[in-house]
């Protein structure tokens, strides 16, 4: 207890302006927190530090306009008016540049914020002598000087932040998530936008008295973003932020009184501590959480090799060991893929530790064998050595692109074996009864009614024509088709594909 008193009571009864520092940070961190969320999800946070930047030049032309007019000291609301006013003016001006030139948002931010920035730097050098800015506070603000006048902005700038947010918080959702869906249901987005870049500078300008115009950014961004690792839901996430950047100000002003350095800094520094923290260890996006889910994913490789495996195997059911000798894996990666395998229903578990295909199984191993064998005839096509021809497949067919495969399967011209002379297995993706497919796709023995035909072929063929498929000659370059029972007929594969037929709504025998 002696300690503990020590350490966090006795600072504020020495100092006695450390309760308002603490109280005054605390307001501005969740009012910075809170539209953190929004800047962040809507990929915003570059835009924020330019609005801190062209704070300057706000503050600077609101002294002088009191000033060189009024010939008084500028108050703060006039600075106040001076920052938003500048700040839109950074909005105002990025948007047009984007919009009239081939600059992007991103360039055009750097070339605004910094332009006006150092107008601002320009303006305090030349009315040096008119104005009285604390240019080194600006930059690196100063909580502990915070006043009884600042307070009350940040208290005023923290609740109509908070009473906005609330009262538009379907608004602004949907226009962070969905703005073309929010503009077909009537929301004015852009007026939206508008309202969140005032609701941004209202708390730059709070926050810029906290930790100063440079690391503004950072009490603005880095509480949204050490919630956003620990919620998927907008408002949770809001709370979330709040608190983490309630407990930023509170450890950053403790530490620098502790180690007796900046406030501004260590504030920024110790939410950065928070965020690392958060980053490391969160249960769901934190880089341990991550690494653990990476340590017990099964490579699809893997469990597809298995199923490989399975087939390949002429034997009623397969061992364990006999898998390990084909397969690359130790045996207990094996004994995971294939659990997992047994769970989706792929492969049955046979006694004395074998597995077997079931149907489902059996259909996916055939379209892996189609994919690998299409791939090393592709292979082959386009001149790749013979001796790599089955280890570049073996990584290819692992591409979960069925439309791929398909599109090589029709330039190779529907080959029926691959370099090996092995059979390539037909399209069973397409091939189902009651499907329509181009004629080409047929095998020999297929029977299908004809449903299209191009101009070209009706002398040929009519629609509802029954044919059958007959082989393939001239190296497989010639399909044959047999119609309605009598004459047989040869097309190439580009009249095979002008022919629309409708597979027989019962398998083929």
């Amino acid at each position: 207890m002696e300690s503990l008193h020590q350490w966090f009571i006795a600072p504020i009864v020495e100092n006695g302006y450390l309760a308002r520092s603490l109280f005054a940070g605390c307001l501005v961190a969740i009012g910075t927190s809170v539209i953190g969320c929004l800047i962040i999800l809507r990929r915003m946070a570059f835009l924020g530090d330019a609005i801190a930047h062209s704070m300057l030049a706000g503050v600077v032309s609101g002294y002088l306009l009191m000033k060189l007019i009024y010939g008084a000291d500028a108050h703060l609301p006039a600075m106040i008016i001076g920052a938003l006013l500048a700040g839109f003016s950074t909005v105002l001006l990025v948007g047009f540049v984007s919009r009239v030139s081939r600059i992007k948002d991103d360039t055009a931010i750097g070339i605004m914020y910094t332009g006006i920035f150092a107008l601002g730097g320009v303006l305090a050098s030349r009315f040096s002598a008119e104005i009285h800015i604390d240019l080194l506070h600006f930059i690196v603000g100063d909580v502990l000087a915070v006043d009884a006048d600042r307070l009350w902005m940040m208290a005023c700038v923290t609740a109509i932040t908070l009473l906005t947010v609330i009262l538009f918080f379907r608004q602004f959702v949907l226009t962070t998530f969905d703005p073309i869906m929010a503009a077909s249901i009537g929301i004015p987005v852009t007026l939206i936008s508008y309202l969140l870049t005032m609701l941004t500078s209202l708390v730059v300008v709070s926050a810029v008295n906290i930790v100063g115009v440079i690391l503004v950014v950072g009490l603005l961004v880095t509480p949204a973003a050490t919630a956003y690792l620990l919620s998927n839901r907008m408002s949770h996430m809001m709370l979330l932020a709040a608190l983490f950047g309630v407990l930023g100000i509170v450890g950053g002003v403790y530490l620098s009184v502790w180690l007796n350095v900046a406030t501004g800094p260590m504030i920024v520094l110790f939410s950065t501590l928070v965020f690392t923290v958060v980053l490391i260890g969160a249960p769901r996006y934190g880089l341990v959480a991550r690494w653990v889910r990476r340590w017990q994913m099964i490579p699809q490789a893997l469990t597809e090799d298995i199923l490989g495996c399975l087939r390949r195997d002429d034997s009623a059911s397969t061992s364990i060991s006999t898998m390990t000798k084909h397969v690359s894996g130790h045996s207990g990666s094996i004994r995971s893929a294939l659990a997992q395998l047994v769970k989706q229903g792929l492969v049955r578990r046979q006694a004395a530790d074998t597995y077997v295909l079931t149907e489902l199984g059996e259909i996916e191993a055939r379209r892996l064998m189609r994919s690998h064998r299409i791939w090393e005839t592709y292979l082959q096509r386009v001149g790749t050595p013979s001796t790599e021809i089955h280890d570049r497949a073996h990584i290819l067919e692992h591409l979960h692109d069925e439309d791929t495969v398909d599109y090589l399967d029709d330039r190779l011209g529907h080959p029926l074996t691959d370099p090996h002379g092995n059979e390539i297995p037909e399209d069973f993706i397409h091939l189902v009864p009651g499907s329509d497919v181009n004629a080409s796709l047929l095998r020999e023995g297929h029977i299908a009614i004809v449903q299209q035909v191009s101009e070209d072929l009706t002398d040929r063929f009519q629609v509802g024509d029954q044919v059958t498929a007959g082989p393939r000659r001239d190296d497989n370059e010639t399909w044959t088709f047999q119609v309605n029972g009598g004459e047989e007929i040869s097309l190439n594969h580009e009249q095979a594909d002008q022919i629309i037929v409708r597979l027989p709504d019962t398998p083929f025998e």
